[in-house]
């Protein structure tokens, strides 16, 4: 059976006495449960944004803080806030929600040691890599490597928890196929 169908079948994952790893993931699934939650509250603020005038929220907002509407950064923040039509707030709150959906299913994964959930972790870990590197090339500084290092050390633990759940089965598929012939 290959690891992506093991994974999917749900088996169990690194094994009880691997405490330090399987508290470590658990971090990563508190994590990414938390991040799900933040995307989710934001995806229901914009939607309640849907059928509002955002021009005059937005001109409220600049009022509140004291600040100069006629100034450079409060003008970009109106005009930008002119340029959003309400159609484009509710497909943001939709990829929002969608995005706070993979999240919390990851963190549920994650937390019951689903191989599916760890593969996951590591694959959209991955994913940021590069950017991460890049960002780090064009404008280095301590948040770059912090944010790099740490979702590096996010994809080896995965790697090493999918690695760890491999080795077993690999040798009782060797025991079973005659390997003494």
């Amino acid at each position: 059976m290959s690891e992506l169908a093991r994974a999917v079948a749900g088996e169990p994952g690194p094994a009880p006495g691997d405490d330090r790893g399987r508290r470590a993931i658990r971090l990563v699934a508190g994590v990414e449960a938390a991040k799900g939650l933040v995307v989710l509250l934001a995806a229901t603020g914009l939607l309640a944004l849907v059928h509002h005038d955002l021009n005059e929220l937005a001109a409220r907002l600049v009022a509140f803080t004291h600040l100069n509407p006629a100034a450079k950064y409060p003008r970009i923040f109106l005009d930008a806030v002119e340029q959003v039509p309400q159609a484009r707030l509710a497909w943001l709150a939709a990829g929002a929600a969608g995005y706070a959906a993979v999240r919390l299913v990851e963190a549920w994964g994650l937390w019951r040691a689903r191989p599916w959930a760890e593969w996951l972790a590591a694959l959209s870990g991955a994913v940021y890599v590069p950017f991460e590197m890049a960002e780090l090339v064009h404008r280095p500084g301590a948040l770059a490597a912090g944010v790099l290092t740490v979702n590096l050390m996010v994809v080896a633990l995965m790697a090493q928890a999918l690695w760890q759940r491999r080795r077993p089965q690999r040798g009782a598929t060797r025991d079973s196929s005659g390997a003494g012939r």
